[in-house]
C-alpha cells in the first residue's frame, strides 16, 4: 500500500488497482444502495372500530359526496348565463360559486381565500396537530376508499397477507382483477368529476358518452385517472412520507402545548405481555398486543414517539382503547396529548388543554381580519366597471376642418344578470364633438346610449374632436362618465385630451 501526501498531517491511502477486490466493492455498493433507497414494504392495515374510525367514515362520505356531486348542483342566473352552481368557466374567464361571481380582474379574492385557507391550516395544526392530514386530505380520503374496496375483495388484514404470499390461482386472479377494475372505475369517476367543474356537467356528460368532447378533456380525465389510481392504490403512505412537504413544515406551527396523537409512555412503560389474573404492580399498561401498529395506515409504531410519518388519523387510539376495555384498564393510553402535559405529570401538576396561546390568537386575528376583508369586498363591490384607454399612436389627428381629434377605447363591464343601458357624458372638456362607433341611440340631451348584455363586457370606440382654438394647452384633463339609465350605477374615469404644442 502506498500513500499520497495531503494538505495536512493525515495521509490518504491509495490502493493499487491490481489489489482491488471487485466482489467486495460491489457488495459494499449494493449495501449502501439498499440503505439509501429502501424498497417499499406493503402495508396491510387492519380495520379499526371506534369513535375516531366512525368520524373518519363520515368525513369520507361527506367530502367525497361534495366532490362528486357538486358539479351537478344547478343555480339559476338568467338566460345566457351558466346555471351550474360551482363552475370554473375558462372560456369566459369567470368563476361561479352559487351567488358569487369572480371575474379575472378580481383574482385577488381567490388569492385571499387561499391565504385564508393556509392560515386556517396553521391554526388547526398549532391547536391539534395534523388533523387535516388524518381526516380531510384528499390522499387520506381516497386511500381510505381504496382500502374499502381492497377489504371487500381480498378480506381483512390476515387474509390479504395470506393472499399476497399465495401462489397464483384462479381465485387470486379474480380477486386481484376485480379490485383493480373497481379502483380504475373510482379513478375515472374522480378524474371526470374534476373536469366537470370546468364545464357544464350535463352537456359534457353527453359529449363524453357520444365521444364528441374535446381531446383536451379526455387527456385530463386520463391523467387524473392515472394519478388517482397510482397514488391511492400503490403509493399511499409514500405520498405522505416523501412527496408531501407538510410533515416537514408542521413542526414550525406546533409547540409544547399543541395536541397530537401520543403514546403515554409514563403510563405504559415498562411494557410486557399480560395474562389474566396477573398483577399490574411494577409494570405499565401496554401489553405488547401491537394492535396500534397493525391498524396504522402508515405502518409505524406510535410508541416510538412523534414521527414524521404519523398523519394522526387516531386509529391507534381506537385500537388501544378497545384493548384497554377488554383487559379492564383505563382508556387513553394512546390519546391526544401535549408535550407540556408530560412535564406536568412529572411534576405532579394537573393536566390541562392550553388552546388559547399567542400563536393561536395571532392566527385567529389574521383569519378574522382577512375573512372580514373578503366579505366586505364582496358585499360592497360595484356591479359596473368602466375602463378608458386613450389611443397613443397617434396621440391626436388634425382634421381638414382644423379640429383636433383623439380616440378612446371605452370598456364597460356589466356584472349583473340583466341587460343594461349606459349613457356616456364628458366633464371638463368644452366645445367638443363626440362620436361613438356603431352606436346610434341617444338620450334627449344627445348623449350616446350603449347597451351591454347581461354578464358581459362591451368595448366601444369613442372619438372626441375639439377645435384647435379651444385648446388652451397641449394637454387637458377631463373625465368620461358612464351612467346607468336607471340611475343605480355611475363610473367616472379620468383621462386626457392631447393636442399640438402652440
Amino acid at each position: 500500500m502506498t500513500f499520497r501526501p495531503d494538505s495536512g498531517s493525515a495521509k490518504t491511502p491509495i490502493i493499487p488497482h491490481e489489489k482491488i477486490d471487485r466482489a467486495k466493492v460491489e457488495a459494499v455498493n449494493k449495501a449502501e444502495h439498499r440503505s439509501l433507497y429502501a424498497a417499499q414494504k406493503k402495508i396491510h392495515p387492519k380495520r379499526a372500530k371506534g369513535t375516531f374510525r366512525t368520524i373518519k367514515w363520515w368525513v369520507m362520505i361527506v367530502t367525497l359526496g361534495i366532490y362528486y356531486f357538486s358539479p351537478w348542483i344547478r343555480w339559476e342566473r338568467g338566460p345566457g348565463i351558466p346555471d351550474q352552481a360551482i363552475l370554473v368557466d375558462i372560456a369566459n374567464s369567470r368563476f361561479y360559486f352559487f351567488f358569487i361571481e369572480i371575474w379575472p380582474q378580481e383574482v385577488y379574492y381567490i388569492t385571499g381565500l387561499l391565504v385564508l385557507a393556509a392560515i386556517a391550516l396553521f391554526l388547526v395544526t398549532s391547536t391539534a396537530g395534523r388533523i387535516w392530514c388524518g381526516y380531510t386530505c384528499p390522499q387520506t380520503v381516497w386511500v381510505d376508499l381504496f382500502l374499502v374496496v381492497e377489504r371487500f375483495f381480498e378480506g381483512e388484514r390476515n387474509a390479504r397477507i395470506k393472499l399476497d404470499k399465495a401462489s397464483w390461482s384462479s381465485a387470486k386472479i379474480f380477486k386481484k382483477i376485480a379490485k383493480h377494475i373497481t379502483w380504475l372505475v373510482i379513478a375515472v369517476l374522480t378524474g371526470g368529476a374534476w373536469v366537470f367543474y370546468m364545464n357544464d356537467a350535463p352537456t359534457l356528460m353527453h359529449q363524453l358518452i357520444a365521444f364528441d368532447a374535446p381531446l383536451t378533456t379526455y387527456f385530463w380525465i386520463l391523467l387524473l385517472t392515472f394519478t388517482t389510481y397510482l397514488l391511492g392504490g400503490f403509493a399511499r403512505e409514500q405520498v405522505c412520507t416523501y412527496m408531501c412537504p407538510w410533515p416537514r413544515i408542521q413542526a414550525v406551527m406546533m409547540d409544547e402545548d399543541s395536541l397530537a396523537v401520543m403514546y403515554r409512555s409514563d403510563r405504559g412503560e415498562p411494557r410486557a405481555p399480560h395474562k389474566k389474573n396477573d398483577t399490574w404492580d411494577d409494570r405499565g399498561d401496554c401489553i405488547q398486543c401491537r394492535q396500534c401498529v397493525v391498524v396504522c395506515p402508515m405502518g409505524i409504531d406510535i410508541r416510538d414517539g412523534m414521527q414524521l410519518e404519523c398523519i394522526q388519523c387516531s386509529l391507534c387510539i381506537d385500537a388501544c382503547d378497545t384493548v384497554m376495555e377488554q383487559i379492564g384498564r383505563p382508556k387513553g393510553l394512546i390519546t391526544y396529548d401535549s408535550l407540556a402535559n408530560f412535564e406536568r405529570r412529572e411534576k405532579e401538576e394537573p393536566e390541562k388543554i392550553h388552546i388559547v396561546r399567542p400563536r393561536t390568537l395571532l392566527y385567529t386575528i389574521f383569519m378574522i381580519v382577512l375573512g372580514g376583508s373578503i366579505i366586505w369586498g364582496l358585499t360592497h363591490r360595484s356591479n359596473l366597471e368602466v375602463n378608458v384607454l386613450r389611443d397613443r399612436n397617434p396621440l391626436f389627428v388634425q382634421l381638414s376642418s382644423g379640429d383636433i381629434r383623439n380616440g378612446y377605447t371605452v370598456k364597460i363591464l356589466n356584472k349583473t344578470h340583466d341587460i343594461r343601458k349606459f349613457s356616456l357624458s364628458i366633464t371638463g372638456l368644452k366645445n367638443y364633438d363626440m362620436r361613438v362607433v356603431g352606436v346610434q341611440e341617444k338620450t334627449p340631451e344627445g348623449m350616446p346610449i350603449i347597451e351591454v348584455d347581461r354578464d358581459r363586457l362591451r368595448s366601444v370606440k369613442v372619438y372626441l374632436s375639439v377645435h384647435r382654438e379651444n385648446l388652451p394647452t397641449p394637454s387637458i384633463d377631463f373625465s368620461i362618465t358612464a351612467t346607468d339609465l336607471d340611475g343605480t350605477s355611475v363610473s367616472n374615469n379620468a383621462t386626457t385630451f392631447k393636442g399640438p404644442n402652440k
